[in-house]
């Protein structure tokens, strides 16, 4: 994937940086859901990882960046799915890893802020694109297997219903609902490859 052009990369390859940004985002973790996306400043979050607010700005220039890695880099939850050849199954593994990982609070705040501030904010607006290009690619590496690549319309066409269920009808994502998402998306996507079929 790659690289959004407004995130500095620290060298992976020196483990006390390694430390150090993964303790920062444990801590933006803590803080986010509680300060909220203004409250969440650089300020407050270098007192609380005790670093400098220059070594902030080292890592994540600006308040996007930052929030770019609290929702790509999330708590392992555990529940990711494998690559597998049957389509069905990788999808509905797929949303149920997604809906998981929505409900954590920090990273829900994150994407509601992010999502908020990209008509204004053009970093916020490249983060979120990016979002929908790593989070696309990550399912079609699952997806391998079963020889189907999906483009961004087959995307959204999966992923849509579930954060409109979230954060529209402000319901629960149930087991039921997910399947009820594959079972369409699957029917779709099936039509969509029959031969003579316009795409989007």
């Amino acid at each position: 994937m790659q690289e959004p052009l407004h995130r500095r990369r620290p060298t992976p390859s020196n483990p006390r940086v390694q430390r150090t940004r993964t303790r920062v985002l444990s801590v933006a973790r803590d803080l986010l859901p509680q300060a909220g996306p203004a409250g969440l400043t650089y300020a407050l979050l270098a007192e609380r990882a005790d670093v400098t607010r220059q070594t902030l700005y080292r890592h994540w220039p600006n308040r996007a960046a930052l929030l770019f890695d609290l929702i790509l880099e999330g708590p392992d939850l555990g529940t990711y799915p494998e690559p597998g050849d049957d389509v069905r199954v990788v999808a509905t593994d797929w949303l149920k890893s997604l809906r998981d990982g929505i409900s954590e609070p920090a990273i829900r705040t994150a994407v509601l802020a992010v999502t908020a501030q990209a008509d204004h904010d053009p970093d916020s607006a490249q983060a979120l694109t990016r979002i929908g290009q790593d989070r696309r690619a990550a399912l079609n590496r699952l997806l391998e297997p079963s020889g189907i690549q999906i483009d961004d319309t087959e995307h959204t066409l999966l992923y849509g219903p579930v954060l409109a269920r979230l954060f529209f009808d402000r319901d629960q994502v149930t087991d039921t609902f997910i399947d009820t998402v594959v079972a369409q998306w699957v029917t779709t996507l099936e039509q969509r490859r029959q031969p003579g079929t316009p795409q989007d």
